[in-house]
């Protein structure tokens, strides 16, 4: 549901979706490109939760029985708040809520929890390319 391939998918799990929501995930490993002394870095983290975005357009795209995932770029990420950064071994469940569309704009706004703990939140607007 998502264009993006290894080495660079942050996304390996898509819980469930309605209109609004979706949940995905993300097992963090040590092998990942933007895992940093056994911890996620916060690049990593924004690009899991940008592809978050994408995997919940990729659904919506998917139920219309698009062929192809649709490209998103990320606009602006606004209130960004890391509480911690995630450790290999764990996994970072994030929700994301559709605050608004106009057009190919998605305002979202998110948070990533390990556990039941939140370790991130913000908001973003994606893009999505035609």
């Amino acid at each position: 549901m998502i264009p993006q391939r290894a080495p660079i998918m942050m996304v390996d799990t898509f819980y469930d979706a309605d209109e609004v929501e979706c949940n995905t995930g993300l097992l963090i490993k040590s092998d990942n490109i933007f895992c940093e002394n056994g911890e996620l870095i916060e690049p990593g983290l924004i690009e899991h939760i940008a592809q978050s975005a994408s995997a919940f357009a990729g659904y919506k795209e998917k139920l219309k029985n698009a062929e192809k995932p649709p490209v998103g770029y990320i606009g602006e990420i606004k209130k960004f708040k890391l509480i911690r950064r995630p450790k290999v071994g764990e996994r970072v469940l994030t929700h994301i809520k559709t605050v608004s569309e106009i057009m190919n704009v998605s305002l979202i706004k998110t948070e990533a929890k390990v556990n039941d703990e939140t370790i991130a939140t913000c908001q973003m607007k994606i893009f999505i390319k035609e």
